[in-house]
């Protein structure tokens, strides 16, 4: 279907502020211009910032208490921004959206940022910050066998890599995991990438910035840590929900991840919105697709975290 206008409204917004594009700036560049409108999100019982343990020392964390009587199931949620922006600051409004709109204990994860840290530190951080929440679940009120997964963009790839790595390394158990707009692998060869390399916000010389940020050297691309389409195995994985958009590079990919998930016998709900663009899923105050994701997203956690089956209907 066409551009949705509010979608297009918000990238001729992005255009206004004159910054250039993503594949020209330097990550300190991008990390203070940000073309992403603040959104507060809504209020929340609690609100913690705190260091949990990493594999070179604390990883800042940021956990959001709903109101209500506990324990609570648990959403881990990984940031995006390539690997190379964003931060718990980025995401405080989703966080907090999704901690009331799925009665969930959100831990925000601030993982190690590329090209300083590079790959493997953002999933390795994500990952402890991840068993963190399960082993301390008690001290958060928290439950730790409902303990879910999620994030955007980078962030949907940490949270397809993080199951992965609980999978092969025996824990901790994870209920469902949340891919929004996922990177899954470095393929700039799909028709997504061809037909949306560019104007739509994210675009095939950024994404190609990114990836080259993110790996230490090339033989990373075909690490299922850094890319979980080249998992050989996609077996004994928790149950799975996967949104894309149709005007974005990396919606092939994403969509590819969850037949695959679906190939491997892992429950997997996948549902493109036509007419938008990568980020819509962070603005849902200023497109209605964002708010109806949001909302079908935390109905899915709700779900898995009740033990029942996620519908696909959106």
């Amino acid at each position: 279907m066409p551009l949705h206008p509010q979608a297009k409204a918000v990238l001729e917004k992005m255009a206004e502020m004159g910054l250039p594009p993503r594949h020209e700036q330097t990550p300190e560049f991008a990390r203070t211009n940000s073309a992403t409108p603040p959104d507060p999100g809504p209020e929340v019982a609690k609100v913690e910032d705190r260091d949990v343990p990493g594999p070179a020392g604390g990883v800042p964390v940021r956990i959001y208490t709903p109101e209500g009587q506990g324990p609570f199931p648990i959403l881990v949620w990984y940031h995006g921004g390539g690997w190379v922006v964003g931060s718990r600051d980025s995401v405080d409004g989703t966080c907090r959206r999704m901690c009331v709109g799925s009665g969930a204990v959100v831990v925000s994860v601030d993982y190690r940022l590329a090209p300083e840290h590079k790959f493997p530190a953002a999933a390795e951080d994500s990952y402890a910050a991840t068993r963190w929440a399960a082993e301390n679940a008690a001290s958060l009120n928290a439950d730790s066998t409902r303990l879910a997964v999620g994030g955007e963009s980078a962030g949907g790839n940490l949270a397809a890599v993080v199951p992965l790595m609980a999978r092969d390394r025996g824990g901790p158990a994870i209920v469902y995991q949340l891919m929004v707009y996922p990177v899954t692998e470095r393929n700039f060869n799909t028709g997504s990438y061809s037909s949306n390399a560019d104007g739509y916000g994210l675009t095939h010389l950024g994404m190609a910035w990114y990836w080259d940020h993110y790996m230490a050297q090339d033989s990373d691309a075909e690490n299922p840590y850094a890319a979980p389409m080249k998992a050989s195995d996609l077996s004994g994985l928790p149950p799975a929900m996967v949104i894309t958009a149709e005007y974005d590079p990396l919606r092939d990919e994403g969509e590819a991840y969850a037949a695959r998930l679906q190939a491997a016998g892992v429950p997997t709900v996948c549902t493109r919105y036509d007419g938008q663009i990568h980020l819509f899923y962070a603005l849902p105050d200023i497109i209605d697709d964002g708010a109806k994701a949001v909302a079908q997203a935390c109905d899915a956690l709700k779900a898995a975290f009740a033990g029942q089956t996620v519908a696909a209907d959106n």
